[in-house]
């Protein structure tokens, strides 16, 4: 009598012949099962570029995604997202990394306070911890401190208002003071201030840093609101560019590993927080880079469109998606997101 063991009862989705290598790449199923539903939750998001689309298919979709900082009167739709308004639930612009996001809720709720509150630029100032968020500098500090206030205002009330919490990992890769460990979305120098090594320094997040981080930020989301759930998905798309000497993809494939290790852990670990593979859907090699632009960087439209399908086929949108959210401008293509770390590509061009 042959003994039982536990692959006998394994379904079709454990094993790649049945579910990656017979269907058709564009046919994998069963990339995801959720934990619960979220459509009565209320909804707000963060995280690197890639977040602006999954936040923005929410909204499109009849979910009740949060927006904390409305657009003025008077502003037109079509320059938004120039001035961070509809990118996500709060003009906090891209948070890449754990830490940044910690350090946005401790400025918020007024636990941090960092040294450095403007950046020098083009004749006037810019906000360290968002230098991107309008396309001009502010005209004084003073603008940019009643600005700030504002901002921070509004994502407190966030934290407060929010019972699912969205949040895209990017970049594990980052510029810190030396002075009191604030981190920055760029580096200094690249979009104000100006760089300075005794003053700042590079700082490759490890998976203890990453997994450290989300766990202080959740406990503080959820001492705020003691019910709060978190979705972690993890960025598609590769570094622009590495402070590391490594080659730029081997950097990149490091830094995704780690952010990929952390949200797996933390799922499997908390029956509050899930984690949805968007990152598996675009970059595995099963895809065979379908979904990239021709940079092998930037995903296509039609990427996101078959990301979403598969986190609709569990999360059925309360309503069919509706006109997408206008963009800045100044960008070619549609969907274009605002990216502050595009910034760096300048510097591989012989610019200097």
């Amino acid at each position: 009598m042959k003994k039982d063991h536990p692959y006998r009862s394994q379904p079709a989705k454990a094993f790649w012949r049945q579910t990656v290598s017979e269907p058709h790449f564009l046919s994998i199923t069963d990339w995801y099962e959720k934990k619960w539903p979220i459509t009565d939750a209320r909804i707000s998001a963060a995280g690197s570029c890639f977040a602006q689309h999954l936040g923005r298919y929410l909204r499109n979709s009849g979910f009740d995604f949060q927006d904390f900082e409305r657009p003025p009167v008077g502003l037109k739709p079509e320059r938004w997202l120039d001035y961070g308004y509809n990118m996500y639930s709060a003009r906090y612009g891209n948070v890449y990394s754990p830490m940044q996001l910690l350090q946005l809720m401790q400025r918020a709720s007024g636990t941090f306070q960092p040294q450095e509150t403007a950046w020098e630029h083009k004749g006037g100032v810019v906000d360290p911890f968002r230098p991107t968020i309008e396309p001009d500098p502010f005209g004084s500090v003073k603008e940019l401190e009643a600005c700030r206030e504002s901002h921070l205002a509004a994502v407190s009330q966030l934290f407060r208002q929010t019972d699912l919490f969205v949040f895209t990992l990017g970049l594990t890769e980052a510029w810190r003071s030396k002075t009191d460990g604030s981190v920055y979305p760029v580096c200094p120098g690249t979009n104000g201030g100006a760089f300075d090594d005794s003053r700042y320094e590079f700082v490759n997040f490890n998976y203890k840093d990453t997994v450290g981080a989300l766990k202080q930020f959740i406990k503080l989301a959820r001492d705020i609101n003691k019910d709060m759930r978190f979705l972690l998905t993890v960025s598609p798309v590769p570094l622009v560019a590495t402070a590391t000497t490594k080659q730029v993809l081997v950097a990149s494939s490091y830094s995704k590993a780690v952010l990929r290790a952390a949200a797996g852990f933390l799922a499997d670990t908390y029956d509050f927080i899930d984690y949805f593979p968007s990152y598996e859907i675009i970059s595995s090699h099963v895809m065979r880079g379908t979904f990239y632009k021709p940079d092998l960087r930037d995903v296509m439209d039609a990427g996101v469109e078959h990301v979403m399908k598969q986190f609709f086929s569990v999360h059925v949108p309360p309503q069919k998606a509706e006109q997408k959210t206008p963009v800045p401008a100044n960008t070619e293509d549609e969907d274009d997101v605002m990216c502050d770390e595009i910034l760096l590509e300048a510097f591989g061009d012989g610019k200097r």
